[in-house]
């Protein structure tokens, strides 16, 4: 922070008199640049010219851009800066290229960290959001950044949240919102409902605590009635990183698989009238099965638990952990006796003890499995602790029974079947259809298709939510809100720092009259989860203040998004949830698509060394110098410093550097073309004083060479000359070959290529001094290109750079340069000499030479001649315009 405070004494000189190079007139301008003064103007003028207002309808081609709006938790940090120029840069490029840009932001504005905040602070969520919301504004309008505000939404806002609340009820007049008990994580601090990607480790991710298993009322929303159609419409977003396609397959989880009906006895040789339901994907290792288990909440566990207080005991124990299969995975497989046995559908005599287990889900399947513990991890660690037989029914290669044999780990590889009778010898697939069949036949299986994807809870125990427009009563029974008392609010008298949920104990809220039948009623006093509000407001961005959620024209106009950009963090339960809402809107006649986002980028994280002091404390970076030996030590007392890993800037372990700060010293532009230049936009970016100081001498240097010119330039419409010199046309070859290329990079989104082009040309310019025919043309020319290309990135120095050229339109309405394709003929070619297939040296003759000139020309070179010594030559190959190879 110390240098960079010296640096800002370089952003901030004065006005000074200035004579633009272009015209050669007296301009108020910087004798240098001035960073705070020239960004300060640049944003005034494009928002009082509203240049980022993008228009319903247009002749334009439609581009839709877009990052992922942020939860408004104070201020803007790196992750931000750098989600946000990618952005923009997109979009001021594609703006340039022609094309009708929509480019909005908003505010991810409900959930439990205002709330949370709010009984810290003694202040209402509402307040505490809306003031995180200007000051978060207020930074992000200081990174130039080229959002329609006028399309700004806040999902707290009624008039956001009240149209959500009518999709809610469209949903549940068409089957897909339902209300169900079900078993949840309970979050015992922060009193509400988390789903499974919000428990880590077994612990709530905002509060920590231990989660619980509770079985509630839930709303769910139909998520599984789009299972196919959201699996395999993956293969048509090629658009999309194929690890985030990936992830998603995963987590729908398409599986098929076989039912089978287990007989059940007593284990005492009476036999029940019931049978055991599971589900397996591994049906050709039956005949390794060695035991059953049941999911505790399975109805046969609950009917016996009911006299059997142990095991009523040990349910309770299982419902004590969270119910993701990260949190059973990890925790110890227990299990508990019960007093029946499943009959083996293929071995006549054999029973197979059946325990309740916490490592079996009541979701998935049937509740209930078949233990082959030679061929599953879990079911080998349960049956080593319960000292249950192992038998191994697969084997890599045709063995004997005897030849193959499972120690501590269970063996899920591919192979042939051994010990399993009339499947012996069988490759897996032969053996899993030939077990299909014969149960089949036997009445006791069926093939069937499940998936690992559940129904979405999307009922949460909070105040700071949306209310969920639902009206309970005794007479009528569950009914919706009426559309015409939309938005259903939130009261503003409410005690947050109580335990449970804030609604359900609000004094008068709750209770209401039955909009049917007249009589007392209750509301609904569960909120939505935020995933709700995130899920559709990229189509409310469309259409912010139409009086129905979505405008069918607007939407038909501008959706799908063209290129979406955000965290792979987001990669499943956002963009899953996404695409499921465009669904269910296209069947309730909103939209007439079914994917959201044609295009997605997702960028890594920005990263930073972090640092302890000596009795292992995080330090800030600006408590941290280099001292006299090299090393660092802390600045106050120059004490050592230990320096750890670089990680993702985390304000836990204070390894952030503020946006605000930077953008303070250096300015926005410099921040913006660091986090460009530095690392392609989809690899962790590593945040270091010595690229952000390199970024500013760049942007000082482009500054100058515009400012203080070799030669006085001609005006912007000067005629072409009639000459060039070879330096001239040189350079000119060079920047129009910049524009290809530069073009080529930002299309795909190769960042940090694309400066590295514009730099280049930058060193091309600098070689031409003005003197020969045509070159001050040529440079005039350059230095227009130069700054058209740097403008989508560093937006504002290059907005002041164009001015001072003498253009009277500003840049961010000007059209992108266009390429001379004569000038990107290439007329010489550059061929590698050899010698006995070693390089010794290289030749440049005509595109196309005559394989004769371009021998003899060959044999001429020096090195050649050298690396001959004499000798006889055998032969001479050449490769047009690539090689010649001479053998001796």
């Amino acid at each position: 922070f110390r240098r960079w405070q010296g640096v800002a004494e370089h952003a901030s000189f004065a006005p000074a008199s200035f004579t633009s190079p272009a015209t050669g007139s007296k301009n108020t301008a910087m004798a240098r640049y001035n960073a705070k003064t020239v960004e300060r103007k640049w944003q005034e003028t494009w928002e009082s010219r509203c240049c980022f207002r993008a228009e319903n309808q247009s002749l334009r081609e439609k581009y839709y851009v877009l990052e992922m709006f942020p939860y408004p938790s104070g201020r803007i940090h790196m992750g931000h800066v750098r989600n946000y120029t990618l952005g923009d840069v997109i979009a001021r490029y594609k703006k340039a290229r022609g094309f009708n840009v929509l480019h909005p932001m908003g505010w991810d504005a409900f959930g439990m960290p205002a709330e949370n905040a709010a009984i810290e602070h003694a202040v209402h969520p509402a307040t505490w959001t809306h003031d995180n919301i200007a000051t978060m504004q207020s930074g992000l309008k200081s990174m130039g950044l080229s959002y329609d505000w006028s399309r700004e939404l806040t999902t707290c806002d009624a008039s956001y949240f009240r149209h959500e609340q009518k999709l809610f009820l469209d949903f549940y007049a068409k089957g897909l919102a339902y209300r169900r008990e079900s078993w949840v994580n309970w979050d015992p601090v922060d009193n509400t409902v988390l789903a499974n990607e919000q428990v880590i480790d077994g612990r709530g991710w905002r509060s920590g605590a231990v989660v619980e298993k509770r079985k509630l009322p839930q709303w769910m929303l139909r998520i599984t009635a789009y299972s196919d159609d959201l699996l395999d419409s993956l293969k048509r977003l090629d658009r999309w990183p194929d690890r985030v396609r990936l992830m998603q397959e995963n987590w729908i989880g398409r599986s098929q698989g076989l039912r089978i009906w287990f007989d059940l006895a007593d284990g005492r040789g009476g036999d029940r009238d019931d049978r055991l339901e599971v589900f397996t994907t591994r049906h050709d290792t039956i005949f390794g099965a060695t035991f059953c288990a049941l999911s505790p909440n399975h109805p046969l566990a609950e009917e016996l638990a009911a006299g059997d207080p142990a095991l009523a005991a040990f349910i309770a124990e299982c419902n004590s952990t969270g119910t993701s299969e990260e949190a059973i995975e990890k925790a110890e497989k227990k299990g508990y006796r019960i007093p029946l046995v499943a009959k083996h559908p293929f071995i006549e005599g054999r029973e197979l003890p059946i325990y309740v287990a916490n490592f079996v889900l009541m979701d998935y399947g049937a509740g209930a499995i078949f233990g082959c513990p030679g061929h599953d991890q879990r079911d080998l660690d349960f049956a080593r602790k319960y000292d249950l037989d192992v038998i191994p029914v697969i084997a890599p290669t045709p063995l004997g029974p005897s030849d193959f044999t499972i120690d501590d780990e269970a063996y899920t590889g591919d192979g042939v079947a051994i010990n399993s009778q009339f499947l012996d010898g069988m490759v897996i697939d032969d053996a899993k259809r030939t077990i299909a069949e014969r149960l089949a036949e036997q009445g006791a299986g069926e093939v069937t298709i499940t998936y690992r994807l559940r129904d979405w809870g999307i009922s949460r125990q909070r105040y700071w939510g949306c209310p969920i427009p639902i009206i309970y009563c005794d007479d009528c029974g569950v009914l919706p809100v009426p559309i015409d008392q939309l938005p259903v609010t939130l009261p503003e008298d409410v005690v947050l720092d109580a335990p449970g949920n804030p609604l359900d104990h609000h004094p008068t809220w709750k209770h209401v009259v039955c909009p049917q039948c007249g009589s007392k009623a209750l509301r609904e006093t569960d909120t939505f989860d935020t995933f709700m509000d995130s899920s559709w407001y990229f189509m409310r961005f469309t259409c912010p203040q139409a009086d129905s959620p979505i405008d069918s024209d607007a939407a038909r106009y501008w959706l799908p998004v063209d290129q979406y950009i955000g965290g792979i963090e987001h990669a499943v339960l956002h963009l899953l949830y996404s695409r499921f809402f465009a669904r269910a809107l296209r069947d309730c006649g909103y939209i007439d698509f079914d994917e959201p986002f044609a295009g997605l980028l997702t960028q890594g994280m920005v990263t930073h060394p972090t640092y302890r002091d000596s009795d292992g404390k995080w330090l800030f970076p600006h408590q941290v110098r280099t001292g006299d030996d090299g090393g660092l030590v802390h600045v106050d007392n120059g004490a050592t410093v230990t320096v750890g890993r670089s990680e993702k800037m985390s304000k836990s372990r204070k390894n952030v550097v503020d946006p605000e700060a930077i953008i303070d010293s250096y300015g926005a532009d410099t921040a913006r073309l660091f986090m460009l230049s530095d690392s392609p936009p989809e690899r962790d970016l590593e945040w270091n004083e010595t690229g952000i100081e390199g970024a500013w001498r760049y942007l000082n240097r482009l500054w100058r060479m515009v400012a203080e010119p070799a030669r006085e330039l001609p005006p912007p419409d000067a005629p072409q000359p009639d000459a060039f010199s070879n330096a001239a046309m040189a350079a000119r070859r060079a920047i129009h070959g910049a524009i290809v290329e530069t073009t080529g990079d930002l299309e795909r989104f190769h960042f940090n290529r694309a400066v590295a082009r514009i730099r280049e040309l930058s060193n091309d310019l600098s070689r031409l001094d003005g003197s020969g025919d045509g070159e001050a043309w040529v440079l005039r020319e350059g230095l227009d290109v130069l700054v058209r290309l740097i403008g989508p990135m560093t937006p504002h120095i290059a907005e002041e750079l164009w001015q001072m050229l003498g253009h009277e339109a500003l840049l961010a309405e000007s059209p992108w340069p266009e390429a001379d394709q004569s000038l990107l003929v290439v007329d010489t070619v550059t061929l590698a000499l050899q010698v006995n297939g070693k390089l010794r040296g290289t030749l440049e003759l005509a595109k196309d030479s005559d394989k004769q000139a371009i021998e003899s020309a060959a044999l001429a070179d020096d090195g050649v001649i050298r690396a001959i010594g004499g000798k006889a030559i055998r032969r001479v190959v050449v490769v047009p315009n690539r090689i010649v190879n001479v053998v001796i």
